[in-house]
């Protein structure tokens, strides 16, 4: 079957016209006999020029001996050459082909991890132009300038729409860069079973840093926790960690001892299908890294049961809330503002030389990243009548990866600041 001709489309070239009247530099089109046709979805454009003659024969020349001597080396060698030649051939037109610069642009790209959603933003037929004068949307910066720069200040009743249009926060969700850290940063033996999960890591420059006598052994130093801020730019508010391991109770107490962390918000079952986090709290006492821990009190509530530990001479909280399923949401928001609001009352009245709160879940990203970023904008509603949702959760990524690990999580938070904004208003009302 006959293949339809392609047909012939004449392009211009562009040029400098200087003869135009003020003697002012103009730019002037000149059509040249171009010939146009479609690769890629580029268009590549093909000269044919009469001053190109010489070396149109020239090319011809060496193609007719090249030929000869390729049916030589056919003779004397068989047809393996041939093969071996053949695919060199291929390859070599494969990779001089054009790519699209300005619109090929990978969304793992601005997601910045290998683990995240991969499209090709350039579809068939694609003309953006190749090199030159391709303008690079927001969206396409670097993943730490975009969490850097990221902001969408909502105020509330941009709030009560913005929480019920499922498509544009998931539009925004996919496009906020995850921050994961690349596994070659942290090449050291051993190093795995400090892990919970291979692929979730600490980010390097905000990571806990465990003290000890041997400054050079890493892994005595290392564990899986990052400082966060809080709201305001408030330095080392929460720590955001993994659920502790078998392997790593003991750097857990350690860490808790060290930055005289007053809570502890668990926001896990130790079991869901496979083990998420160690019980890494006794009945009644133990010892760990020298740190003798006593429970005090147990107290159970709907949504989570509360303990009170001593180490020592300090006195330590963990919340323990039970009602929240993995990389889900839970079924209602109320139980979770109310212990954002527990929480947040016993760190004001804890001893002023207290430090962070440290907030764990299993990998310490999803659930962790939601509750902190809760408290955060719980503030900053109480304080400045709006909430920034994106540009907390950009925060939070680049203090430690993957912070809010789901568009489903992300719309919860969205859902939760909506009915707190609603309590608010009514307490004013009222």
């Amino acid at each position: 079957m006959d293949l339809e001709a392609e047909p012939q489309t004449p392009v211009f070239d562009l040029g400098l016209d200087t003869r135009t009247e003020g003697d002012i530099t103009t730019l002037s089109v000149t059509p040249v006999g171009l010939q146009e046709r479609s690769v890629g979805g580029l268009k590549c454009v093909e000269r044919c020029s009469r001053g190109n003659v010489c070396v149109c024969m020239r090319s011809c020349l060496f193609l007719v001996c090249g030929l000869l001597c390729f049916c030589v080396c056919v003779h004397i060698y068989g047809t393996t050459f041939f093969l071996y030649v053949s695919v060199r051939l291929f390859f070599l037109h494969v990779s001089c082909r054009p790519v699209c610069v300005g619109a090929c642009v990978s969304v793992c790209v601005r997601r910045g991890s290998n683990v995240s959603l991969t499209l090709d933003m350039c579809s068939p037929g694609c003309t953006e132009p190749y090199g030159y004068g391709a303008q690079l949307s927001p969206r396409d910066q670097t993943a730490k300038e975009y969490l850097r720069e990221g902001t969408n200040t909502l105020t509330p009743s941009q709030l009560h729409a913005r929480a019920i249009d499922d498509q544009a926060l998931q539009a925004e969700f996919y496009e906020t860069p995850m921050n994961f850290v690349d596994p070659k940063e942290y090449n050291y033996p051993g190093l795995v079973r400090k892990n919970r999960y291979k692929t979730i890591l600490p980010n390097t420059h905000s990571r806990v840093i465990l003290q000890t006598a041997d400054e050079g052994d890493f892994l005595s130093t290392y564990i899986n926790a990052n400082y966060l801020q809080g709201y305001g730019g408030e330095e080392r508010a929460y720590i955001a960690t993994q659920g502790p391991t078998v392997n790593t109770v003991g750097d857990f107490w350690r860490m808790v001892w060290q930055e005289r962390c007053p809570i502890i918000v668990m926001i896990t079952n130790l079991e869901e299908k496979n083990e998420k986090c160690a019980e890494y709290w006794p009945e009644d006492s133990v010892i760990h890294e020298g740190i003798e821990i006593k429970v005090v009190t147990v107290t159970q509530e709907d949504d989570y049961s509360l303990r009170v530990f001593t180490l020592k001479e300090r006195s330590l909280r963990q919340y323990w809330y039970t009602s929240w399923p993995d990389q889900k949401t839970p079924d209602k928001a109320p139980p979770l503002l109310e212990l954002v609001e527990e929480v947040e009352q016993a760190r004001e009245e804890a001893p002023p030389t207290s430090g962070p709160v440290i907030v764990h879940c299993s990998a310490g990203i999803g659930r962790t990243g939601c509750f902190i970023a809760t408290s955060i904008l719980c503030k900053q509603l109480r304080s400045e009548g709006v909430v920034d949702i994106l540009r907390t959760t950009c925060q939070l990524r680049l203090d430690r990866g993957g912070m809010i690990q789901t568009g489903e999580q992300y719309q919860f938070v969205h859902h939760v600041l909506s009915l707190y904004e609603k309590q608010l208003s009514h307490i004013v009302e009222e």
